[in-house]
């Protein structure tokens, strides 16, 4: 294994998501070679007794063989990131040792604390984790529960300048589409995700987080008062700061037991 040029195998069913995948390693970790790339669990394992790569990029649910079933066979022989749309997967696996996890769909910041991570354990030489723990585990739970029913977002990973800051979902006052970013607004400033607003909408508590625009999502807590300006429009001034948000008419129904 080099240290500086590590290698890695990316397995995932889901071309689109493989190829997204290995386009933001390229831009966020451009010393990483990927030396293959699987469609299913057979492909996967056959690149990792060619190639014996460093890190894997490990779906869980993919046919012909399982992630499980690969993790089987590489345990111990490489760094394992778990790439699952099941958030009970990925808690259990980063619990019990694996380097790190990605949830689908793919959040840039989230990659980019994996890398961090891989890049530690690479340096100081820590060999990979041991996965017959976790692996028992997984293969003995019930039917997965789809990222839809997990709980509400909580806090998120943004780019604040060039910063990654880590920000609670309470510290934001709204999310507003800004060309291929998210920008937040919080008391002390902005800052900026990759993820796309219709994502937030499923993944935000719906209690505390209403849409009001195509374009604007508000935290209802943040609210001071709703009024109409001269047009007729409905328009919300914040708790802080002196930006006025427009709520569009298909929204107006959200206010008028305030």
């Amino acid at each position: 294994m080099s240290l500086f040029s590590p290698t890695a195998v990316v397995a995932e069913d889901e071309a689109a998501l493989r190829g997204e995948l290995v386009e933001q390693l390229g831009k966020l970790w451009p010393e990483l070679s990927i030396v293959g790339e699987a469609a299913d669990g057979l492909q996967a394992l056959r690149l990792l007794d060619q190639h014996q790569p460093d890190i894997l990029f490990l779906d869980i649910e993919m046919p012909g063989a399982t992630g499980i079933d690969v993790a089987r066979q590489v345990n111990g022989r490489a760094h394992v990131v778990f790439v699952t749309a099941y958030d009970q997967y990925a808690i259990a696996a980063f619990d019990q040792g694996a380097v790190d996890y990605l949830l689908k769909p793919l959040a840039g910041a989230r990659l980019f604390t994996a890398i961090s991570r891989l890049k530690s354990r690479l340096g100081q030489g820590h060999p990979p984790a041991q996965l017959g723990g976790v692996l028992d585990q997984l293969g003995t739970r019930p039917a997965a529960v789809p990222s839809a029913a997990r709980a509400p977002l909580r806090w998120i990973n943004a780019s604040v300048g060039q910063t990654l800051r880590l920000i609670t979902v309470d510290e934001v006052m709204f999310f507003q589409s800004d060309n291929k970013y998210t920008r937040l607004a919080l008391k002390d400033g902005e800052a900026l995700i990759r993820k796309p607003l219709k994502e937030l909408i499923d993944e935000l508590d719906p209690q505390q987080f209403w849409q009001i625009h195509r374009s604007t999502l508000v935290n209802v807590n943040a609210i001071a008062s709703v009024s109409r300006d001269f047009r007729g429009r409905m328009q919300i001034k914040l708790k802080h700061g002196s930006e006025m948000l427009l709520v569009a008419e298909s929204c107006a129904h959200l206010f008028r037991q305030m």
